[in-house]
């Protein structure tokens, strides 16, 4: 299905206000009153610090929310997993909350009747084991899911919302197909990271509307994982660019010290301000001796940082994204120049959950969203934010492939308007 520029103007005519909630193509029966809407879980694998893990037990146990504690505001109606590796956490989280499990997601929807049964559906398709592509790139099951989940609604006649954790697929076509079946069914569809919507240091956002330049995530990780943590970081602030989001023509992904050449040219002089920005923003810059070895700058970020993928983005209306994952970085920090020549930076905070130290709070205000969009029927931002941050994963990679040279996006031509309210969270 094809989704081109005049599908998304229409999907997005309410510029300047939260994504649109579509209706279900019939209202869910089973919340009314005070009862809590249920939803279906369906997770890969849940052990710690697994995707799965992390959203279970918020929409199970609760979580830490502006001071207080948050009681779950969705019930976990069923849940299917897909695999119980020996460190499992499945079964005894199924247990504790005396959850309902499923063999099939068909019947985890149906709740083991023969249409659809729940108000809403939570898709994890993180982690676990599963085939890795040529481009080595592992093929979680999202798009298969979600495809078996559509077919319930269809057969079902009604839809409800859904969401898809990360990106959407490692394939272009079913990303847009997944989109598409969302217009189609008129089910409101939240999808991405949780970079976008955790706290900031400090919390700021891109002023709506402004006459942004270029932007910069410098982060850490791997390809077809970490990266689209990265995109996300950047595009939910690019998004709220003067015109909003035109599509990307291009992804050009390099390596190491071809990187660090391409970056040393004379077109990436506003580029280099803006790592060296974004990496000031950091709290977890390499130290000897308890102190970074010089002054932070660019010559010495690539002296500090060889080994390095960088993903530079042409978007359609000239707009520049450049990605870093910097091999000893700890942490997500973005930087953008305005038209005025000023920088707009912050650092996107991610504590990790090394050692069982931290609970990884940056879960807290995604599920947050999760449960209300789920509860209001329409998502707090778009779907296309996701489709394009997919879209630039995908390209990113086949440049890489390719032998790092640029690729060409020509279908990619996502345009969209971020909504005006912030998103992330200040509480």
């Amino acid at each position: 299905m094809k989704l081109d520029r005049r599908h998304f103007l229409a999907a997005t005519a309410a510029a300047g206000t939260a994504a649109v909630g579509f209706k279900p193509l019939q209202a869910a029966t089973t919340w009314c009153g005070s009862a809590k809407p249920r939803v279906a879980f369906l997770g890969t694998v849940v052990k710690k610090h697994s995707h799965a893990q992390h959203f279970l037990d918020r929409h199970t146990l609760g979580y830490t929310w502006n001071g207080g504690w948050q009681e779950p505001r969705i019930e976990v109606a069923s849940v299917f997993v897909d695999q119980f590796p020996e460190e499992d956490l499945a079964k005894s989280r199924i247990a504790r909350h005396k959850l309902k499990q499923f063999p099939t997601i068909a019947e985890a929807l149906t709740l083991g009747g023969e249409k659809l049964a729940v108000d809403g559906v939570v898709l994890i398709g993180e982690h676990g084991e599963y085939p890795t592509n040529d481009k080595g790139q592992k093929r979680y099951p999202r798009y298969d899911w979600f495809k078996q989940m559509v077919k319930v609604f269809e057969d079902s006649g009604r839809s409800v919302p859904v969401f898809n954790d990360k990106h959407l697929s490692t394939d272009w076509k079913e990303c847009v197909e997944m989109v598409d079946d969302s217009r189609r069914l008129e089910f409101a569809f939240l999808a991405g990271s949780s970079l976008p919507v955790t706290r900031r240091l400090p919390a700021i956002d891109i002023p709506y509307d402004s006459a942004l330049k270029e932007s910069v995530c410098v982060a850490y990780g791997g390809i077809d994982s970490y990266d689209v943590h990265a995109l996300e970081t950047a595009q939910c602030m690019s998004e709220r660019r003067r015109g909003g989001e035109t599509g990307i023509k291009q992804v050009h992904a390099v390596r190491d010290e071809k990187l660090w050449t391409r970056l040393s040219e004379s077109d990436c002089e506003t580029t280099r301000k803006l790592i060296v920005s974004a990496l000031t923003r950091s709290h977890n810059l390499p130290v000897k001796t308890g102190y970074p070895t010089n002054r932070v700058t660019f010559e010495w970020a690539r002296k500090v940082f060889p080994e390095a993928v960088g993903y530079m983005i042409e978007h359609r209306d000239g707009f520049r994204t450049t990605m870093l994952l910097l091999d000893g970085l700890r942490d997500f920090n973005y930087a953008g120049m305005l038209d005025s020549g000023k920088i707009v930076s912050c650092q996107m905070y991610l504590p990790m959950p090394e050692h069982g130290s931290t609970t990884a709070d940056f879960f807290n205000p995604l599920a947050h969203h999760v449960e209300t969009t789920v509860i209001e029927k329409k998502t707090p931002y778009p779907i296309e934010r996701t489709l394009l941050t997919s879209g630039m994963v995908i390209a990113g990679v086949e440049s890489l492939h390719a032998g790092q040279i640029p690729f060409a996006t020509p279908k990619m031509n996502v345009r969209y308007k971020a909504p005006v309210e912030s998103t992330f969270w200040t509480g």
